[in-house]
């Protein structure tokens, strides 16, 4: 499915968690509230939570944002989204953020057909 591989996003959400974990720690409160922020942005309501997962890789395209990329692209796939939504999802991303949201767009595709082969 994945036609190139200019990163490994996979492997990059493994090498962030860590970090990601250490920041957990060394500042609970915070995370604490970002993480019930997330959940309660995704949470199903007008919009699914699917249609909020690609609009929230549009934006980490928009702000280029990789971590971000990786990380909504593989809850993308655990949504449901199908490789044809992604793709137009990156088409507003693009409209919306010219050239270089163009590069980040096709790093997008990418992490998201790597993310739909392990699943």
């Amino acid at each position: 499915m994945s036609k190139s591989h200019v990163k490994d996003w996979p492997d990059m959400a493994s090498k962030m968690n860590p970090a990601v974990g250490e920041l957990r720690r060394s500042a609970p409160d915070t995370m604490a509230s970002f993480s019930a922020m997330g959940k309660a942005a995704l949470a199903p309501g007008a919009l699914d939570t699917k249609t909020k997962e690609l609009i929230a890789m549009a934006i980490s395209v928009a702000v280029r944002c990789d971590p971000c990329v990786t990380y909504h692209s593989a809850a993308a796939v655990k949504q449901g989204a199908s490789r044809e939504e992604v793709a137009e999802a990156m088409a507003v991303a693009m409209y919306m953020g010219a050239g270089p949201s163009v590069m980040y767009a096709a790093q997008a595709l990418e992490a998201f057909d790597q993310w739909a082969e392990q699943a």
